[in-house]
């Protein structure tokens, strides 16, 4: 059994937004705005711990037929996030549909990555269909995206959702019951712990 201490790609599913504000006495649409804060903190967690590289679901392609009020929360938490972690040392590159009026127009300059520091890879108005049928004029649209170790995710899903299908065809996947705004410190670690006791034979 093959086993290695840390992954080189993480790849996080920040779920249960949402679900977070409504148990709050929020609206739904709240929910986005406290997930920016914990979203800081992981990313300052895999910068300290030496991570080279993660992926972030910010939304869907799916995501867009919410509410307009929804649209806009999750779309403005997306660009208050990219701008600190831009000017925090994050070599920053945004996949998704760009073509699309859902996509906003300031992340355009991300689409090629920019900046230095960890690799940072955010999920914008991405579709899993979008990206694969890349290949008919040969070549995936994630193509820049390198293969992921593992996936953690929160809210308690026990599924991908589209997330990056063929970077994550290996990924071990660590899921949490806790709501994205509830982050905690310790779930990373305990992610990490878990990871180190997996298989990693990849099949061979």
């Amino acid at each position: 059994m093959s086993k290695i201490n840390t992954p080189n790609h993480i790849g996080f599913i920040p779920d249960g937004n949402r679900r977070w504000a409504l148990s709050h006495g929020l609206t739904r649409d709240a929910g986005y705005s406290h997930g920016i804060a914990p979203g800081l903190l992981l990313f300052e967690e895999c910068k300290k711990r030496g991570i080279k590289e993660i992926s972030v679901y910010c939304f869907t392609q799916d995501n867009t037929k919410r509410p307009n009020i929804q649209k806009k929360a999750f779309s403005t938490a997306t660009l208050t996030f990219v701008n600190e972690i831009s000017d925090r040392g994050a070599a920053l590159l945004v996949v998704g549909d760009d073509s699309s009026l859902q996509f906003p127009i300031s992340l355009k300059q991300f689409r090629q990555r920019k900046g230095k520091g960890i690799k940072v890879n955010l999920l914008v108005n991405y579709g899993w269909e979008w990206d694969l049928n890349g290949l008919k004029t040969g070549k995936l649209r994630s193509e820049d995206v390198s293969r992921i170790d593992l996936i953690v995710r929160w809210g308690g899903g026990r599924r991908l959702s589209g997330f990056l299908p063929a970077q994550s065809v290996y990924a071990d996947i660590y899921v949490r019951e806790e709501y994205w705004p509830d982050f905690e410190v310790k779930h990373f670690e305990q992610a990490l712990a878990w990871y180190k006791k997996q298989d990693r034979s990849l099949g061979g």
